[in-house]
């Protein structure tokens, strides 16, 4: 069960807990990303999402990562680093 740590001021959308898995990131980069299940679409959260589990291990993970801040802002990939080091930095 995917538990959420609600961290407003830094991203739009709630954070992961501590244990979520590699895949369970990579499953929300994806959801941010394309707006599945309702998400609305948020490319920093999804690019924080897929840098979170590309640091655990998915592969998969970095690929997205690297084509979806091709499609971004840089002021905005910035952003998302920002968020994953907060996130990193409170567990």
């Amino acid at each position: 069960m995917l538990a959420y740590l609600d961290v407003p001021a830094v991203c739009s959308l709630p954070f992961p807990a501590a244990e979520t898995s590699a895949d369970e990131l990579f499953r929300l980069g994806m959801q941010y990303s394309t707006g599945q299940g309702g998400v609305p679409i948020d490319y920093v959260s999804a690019h924080m999402m897929f840098n979170l589990a590309a640091m655990r291990g998915s592969l998969e993970a970095k690929i997205y990562r690297r084509e979806l801040s091709q499609e971004m802002d840089p002021t905005e990939v910035a952003e998302a680093q920002k968020a994953a080091r907060e996130w990193l930095s409170q567990h």
